[in-house]
């Protein structure tokens, strides 16, 4: 089986609790059918970009420490699940049915190599 990202892309800021509340809720269910179909692989929200750090080394393999997201962005990645399917359309059924659950946000399917 082969494995795919399901990326969240939310805006900057936290939800109000109520919303957060449900969604993570909704997002405990799903991962749970997942387990019980043998899709879930790993999952994880992460932090707000602010509390990112960059790291870049030049030709001589000074690594730069960058303080900050790697990119400034309306958008950011907020969280993810790793899945393994079939195929693409298992995986896309999987991402919709996230998307439902994180209504407004945009939800990345992309498989790994």
């Amino acid at each position: 089986m082969k494995q795919y990202l399901l990326s969240i892309y939310q805006p900057e800021g936290t939800p109000p609790p109520e919303v957060l509340d449900r969604v993570m809720k909704e997002i405990d269910a799903l991962q749970q059918e997942m387990r019980a179909a043998g899709a879930w692989v790993f999952s994880g929200p992460l932090h707000p970009p602010s509390t990112a750090t960059v790291l870049r080394a030049n030709d001589q393999d000074d690594v730069l420490v960058i303080d900050g997201p790697f990119v400034e962005a309306k958008e950011f990645l907020g969280g993810f699940e790793i899945i393994q399917a079939a195929d693409l359309d298992e995986a896309l059924d999987w991402g919709r049915r996230l998307a439902t659950i994180v209504k407004g946000l945009a939800v990345e399917v992309r498989p790994f190599q």
